[in-house]
């Protein structure tokens, strides 16, 4: 069966995800995980890709980043810090081969409605997983940058969420309250699903815009999408 094609978009938030081979981890230091963050914020910068959020598990990683008016430049920043990490590891490992599992996957995200709930669901990541209680408690997400508004340039700002308040401290509050409501399992469902099979996280009226864009069908409609 042939694999389903990514579909990527100008000017456009894309959820990303990408796992370790054979699920196995990918980081096994908190080294690992700086090394990791270093190269993504040097590739973002250098393809003008923002990072609007992220989290680091122990086997796989969700980014949320949009390109400018080149959406290759995805495959690309995949391409290079995915490379540079094969080869700290196995280095570090005497090792050979690849570190990923495969092909990364990508969901375009219809901004106005979905982008805060792809933000919320990635940062939920390590509560949903049992590893922390809260998500300020895990130091590997874009929750705490976001939270204390210290990130050394590596988050970027989205009008979506610049929407929440007036300054810094409104924003924070809105959006903790945003995350702490936790999210409806039809919802996560939904994320889960779309980033699974390269489709668009977003309702019938986002499909149909990117449909007219792109020039041909992009997925089938289902009847699964959470009401807003």
């Amino acid at each position: 069966m042939p694999r389903k094609a990514r579909i990527l978009i100008p000017n456009c938030p894309h959820h990303i995800v990408q796992r370790g081979h054979n699920r196995k981890a990918l980081f096994v230091s908190d080294e690992d995980k700086l090394y990791y963050l270093s190269n993504l914020k040097e590739w973002k910068e250098n393809l003008q890709i923002k990072l609007l959020a992220w989290c680091l598990m122990t086997n796989h990683i969700h980014l949320i980043v949009e390109p400018s008016v080149d959406a290759s430049t995805l495959s690309e920043l995949m391409k290079r810090i995915n490379g540079r990490q094969t080869a700290y590891v196995n280095r570090l490992e005497g090792r050979s081969g690849s570190l990923w599992e495969g092909r990364f996957k990508a969901s375009p995200i219809q901004s106005e409605n979905y982008l805060l709930r792809c933000y919320r669901y990635v940062e939920l990541n390590p509560v949903q997983a049992g590893m922390v209680k809260l998500p300020e408690a895990y130091g590997w997400s874009s929750y705490q940058s976001r939270q204390k508004g210290q990130n050394e340039g590596m988050l970027d700002d989205h009008p979506v969420y610049l929407s929440l308040g007036i300054d810094h401290g409104t924003r924070v509050k809105h959006y903790r309250e945003f995350v702490r409501q936790g999210i409806a399992v039809n919802e996560a469902q939904f994320i889960r699903d779309s980033i699974k099979r390269n489709q668009l996280t977003g309702n019938d009226r986002f499909i149909d815009e990117i449909e007219e864009r792109v020039g041909f069908r992009v997925e089938r409609r289902s009847p699964g999408r959470p009401r807003l």
